[in-house]
């Protein structure tokens, strides 16, 4: 193994892991993770919603001031007791693990069991430890991605509004995007509403590295809009 690399390991609430190491830290691993276990369980649709929460990072780089290499370590609470085996699959032996502390409604115990019902496979215990080296061509691929788009070919226009903050802020900025493109388009559309804190990984797929950002991802080419979102040249520019 490189001495420098990132690994990702995605575990489920019954205890089984898929993991990578990556030595480039170039791949998208959280949405290959998810993937690869819909792969693995047979499961409907990738289980967003195992990240953050079910994750544990790690991250080995140099650092050109000190001359050394060094390391950040973090796991979130769901997970954290299992360091011990994180250092095993990353062969890291005696480092320490940061627990990452996250906001309640983000991590809700309560909030991960409504899942149960349509990933019930997910809380089986099979003693799976998976390590994913390279993407599978012939994996599903992840909802938003563009090939989708390509081969399914929808009618009219597809938007996505990436959202962070509380429900009221969200509920008024939704309700302001929906006005604007009822005001504006002729032709059908559909507006998905994600909020990067639960969905990081559609975020990153996006590129997204603000909120709010609203997406023209079909018809092509992808356009976006970031920041306050008004009537106007802004959003024209976004629908021309």
């Amino acid at each position: 193994m490189s001495e420098l690399f990132k690994g990702i390991a995605l575990f489920t609430p019954g205890g089984d892991v898929v993991y990578c190491i990556d030595p480039s830290k170039q791949r998208r691993w959280h949405i290959d993770l998810c993937t690869r276990l819909q792969t693995l369980f047979e499961l409907s649709a990738p289980p967003h919603f195992l990240v953050p929460c079910y994750t544990a990072t790690i991250d080995r780089w140099f650092n050109p001031q000190t001359q050394q290499i060094e390391c950040i370590a973090e796991a979130y609470p769901f997970v954290f007791h299992y360091h011990p085996f994180l250092n095993a699959i990353f062969n890291t032996p005696g480092q320490t693990w940061t627990q990452v502390h996250c906001s309640p409604h983000l991590c809700d115990p309560m909030a991960i069991a409504t899942y149960y019902h349509q990933f019930p496979k997910l809380w089986d215990d099979r003693d799976w430890v998976v390590r994913i080296d390279a993407p599978q061509d012939n994996l599903s691929p992840p909802e938003n991605s563009d090939r989708f788009l390509d081969e399914v070919q929808p009618e009219g226009y597809v938007f996505r509004l990436f959202v962070t903050g509380t429900y009221r802020h969200m509920e008024h900025l939704l309700r302001k995007v929906h006005d604007a493109l009822e005001k504006t388009l002729s032709q059908p559309y559909t507006l998905k509403v994600i909020d990067i804190l639960k969905h990081p990984d559609l975020a990153e797929s996006d590129r997204v590295l603000a909120t709010p950002t609203l997406l023209r991802v079909w018809p092509k080419p992808v356009r976006r809009v970031v920041g306050e979102i008004e009537v106007g040249e802004q959003l024209l520019s976004l629908l021309s």
